[in-house]
């Protein structure tokens, strides 16, 4: 009689973790890695901090360098929205696509979009598009890992 019982309570636990969906544990955090992009005479590098998954935004820190106008480099903040969907998309190895905003310290609003691409069951290739104003885009080149 108890044999049975344990097993009922393996399998309810078991359907209530496949039910918390793909952002229960291995897409709580994600890692994205400092990027670099050209200006006219000069660069921008990018350096978000890690990001943590609160429902369907990740949310974060920034850093902006640019040189050799450092006085234009900026901090922020930076929140990035992908449904369960599209966690279970990467996940299948399709790639997603992706919006979010950041804004500065100074309050400046910045829209940004991009792409990602798996190219591992944890990790893969980002392309991120941060718009400045409504001329200037910038358009950073970089890699993701899920988890610490």
């Amino acid at each position: 009689m108890r044999l049975p019982m344990l097993l009922a309570g393996i399998l309810a636990t078991a359907l209530l973790a496949a039910a918390a969906g793909p952002a229960a544990s291995r897409f709580e955090t994600v890692t994205v890695e400092p990027a670099k992009t050209s200006i006219y005479i000069g660069s921008v590098t990018l350096s978000p901090a890690g990001l943590v998954r609160n429902e369907a935004t990740y949310s974060g820190t920034y850093t902006a360098k640019v040189f050799p106008f450092f006085f234009a480099s900026e901090k922020g903040d930076l929140s990035i929205s992908i449904s369960d969907e599209q966690l279970l998309a990467l996940a299948r190895g399709e790639a997603v696509d992706f919006t979010g905003n950041a804004q500065n310290e100074a309050g400046e609003p910045r829209r940004v979009t991009g792409r990602a691409t798996p190219s591992g069951e944890n990790s893969g290739d980002l392309k991120v598009r941060i718009f400045v104003s409504r001329r200037i885009e910038l358009v950073f080149d970089t890699t993701y890992r899920f988890g610490i």
